[in-house]
This record gives structure tokens, C-alpha cells and sequence, in this order.
């Protein structure tokens, strides 16, 4: 259970998963170079508390591989496809932080030397614990394994002691909130309920790896200012799922 303590940081290490659609902004496709400054802002801010900070970042802005796939597309390439999206977004985050004055690191998990380095977990570490952040790029690199698995497939491998998971709704709730105003939203839930009541959170695979490694996810809005860093300091925002 994840418990508010204003006054001093709540978590040590954290995974930020961010959608590829998150980037876009207000655009119907491709990288908002604002929104990309705005989410490197709030990055920025819990970094600058000492918060040890990955991420990893979605590529459905520019291509979802099951999308493609159901079009008629072969589904492994389509999967390939996304992946060198989310390198994209990667290459985009870093040079919004970097501007900001924040080292960062692209490790990918298809290798492309000239652009990023390769994804070595003890390395990865090493650049967390040298106050560098670090975006995990082209998924896990295996087709039919999502972006959700990756990110909890990293954030259990460098010890990240929460997954943040940035949405464009306030949480999670018992029904879509798009298409149901009446929707309610739920704060508190646990692996097992997810699951059971295949609630649109992150994928099967994902929350089974988080339920079997005992870690937490805070589903919350980040288009809402400032949730982020409520997150981290473990204030009371967006739903949570725990054991």
C-alpha cells in the first residue's frame, strides 16, 4: 500500500511509462516539441529532489504494431515498426531534458550504436545512481510483447521501486470514462482485481510480472500539473495498484 508523506520524497527509483500519444500533445500524430518540454519540466523537478528516474515511452503517435497488423500488415514486422517508433520518442525525450540541462541515456533493445547505447541492465543502474535518467527504448525488443510489459519487465530489473503510469484520464475506473460519464473512479486495487475484472490498466502479461514481484503501479493524469512529483512524494493521486 502506498502511503502520503508530504514532507520528504517516497520513493528513491521510479519508472515513468509514458504513451507514444502522450508526446503528441494537441497534434493528431507525431512529437509535440512543447509537450515534450512540458513533461521534461516535470521530470526535471523530481530529479532535481534526488529521485533516481527511468522511463520508458510508448510509439503508437507514429505506429502501433497490432494496428498495423490487423490492417493486414504481417503482426512481427508491425511489432518491429513500433519498436523503432518508441526510439524516436526516446531520441525526442532526451533532447527535451537534455535541454534542460538534464544528462540523460537511450538504451535500446535493438541495437543502433549511432544513436543509443545498448540495453545493459548493470550499466543502466550505473547511469541511475550517477543522478543520469535513462529511457528504455524499443520495447523489449521481441514482437508480441507490449510497451506495458517492458516497462515492468525494466522497472523490476533496475529496482524501481514503483512504476508511474501516465494517462490522459484521472486513474483507473470501473468503466471508460470517455463513453461513460457515469463511470466511477476506483483509488485502490489490487493485482488480482485488475485482472479479474480485465480492467484496461496495462496488459496481462504486465500485471503479472508486477503482482509476482510485489510492485506497486500509480495509474494518474499527466495532464494535470504537478502529478507527477505528487506521485513520488506518495500524496494521494490517480489509482494504485498493490498486492
Amino acid at each position: 500500500m502506498v502511503q502520503a508523506h508530504a514532507s520528504r520524497k517516497r520513493f528513491r527509483r521510479v519508472l515513468l511509462k509514458l504513451s507514444g500519444e502522450a508526446l503528441m500533445g494537441s497534434q493528431g500524430f507525431g512529437v509535440d516539441p512543447r509537450m515534450a518540454d512540458r513533461i521534461a519540466q516535470e521530470i526535471q523537478e523530481i530529479h532535481s529532489i534526488g529521485i533516481e528516474v527511468a522511463a520508458t515511452v510508448g510509439g503508437g503517435n507514429i505506429v502501433r504494431g497490432i494496428s498495423v497488423s490487423a490492417a493486414g500488415m504481417d503482426r512481427v514486422s508491425g511489432d518491429y515498426m513500433g519498436m523503432l517508433s518508441t526510439v524516436i520518442n526516446a531520441l525526442a525525450l532526451q533532447n527535451a531534458l537534455e535541454t534542460r540541462g538534464v544528462f540523460t541515456r537511450v538504451q535500446s533493445a535493438i541495437e543502433m550504436k549511432a544513436i543509443a547505447e545498448p540495453y545493459i541492465r548493470r550499466r543502466a543502474i550505473r547511469h541511475l545512481e550517477k543522478g543520469r535518467v535513462v529511457i528504455f527504448a524499443a520495447g523489449t525488443g521481441n514482437p508480441y510483447f507490449s510497451t506495458d510489459t517492458a516497462a515492468a519487465l525494466r522497472a523490476i530489473e533496475i529496482g524501481a521501486e514503483i512504476i508511474l503510469k501516465a494517462t490522459k484520464v484521472d486513474g483507473i475506473y470501473d468503466a471508460d470514462p470517455v463513453t461513460t460519464p457515469s463511470a466511477k473512479l476506483i483509488r485502490n486495487l489490487s493485482y488480482r482485481e485488475v485482472l479479474d475484472r480485465q480492467l484496461r490498466v496495462m496488459d496481462a502479461t504486465a500485471i503479472a510480472l508486477c503482482m509476482e514481484n510485489n510492485l506497486p503501479i500509480v495509474v494518474f493524469n499527466l495532464l494535470r500539473r504537478g502529478n507527477i512529483k505528487k506521485a513520488v512524494l506518495g500524496l494521494k493521486v490517480g489509482s494504485v495498484v498493490h498486492t
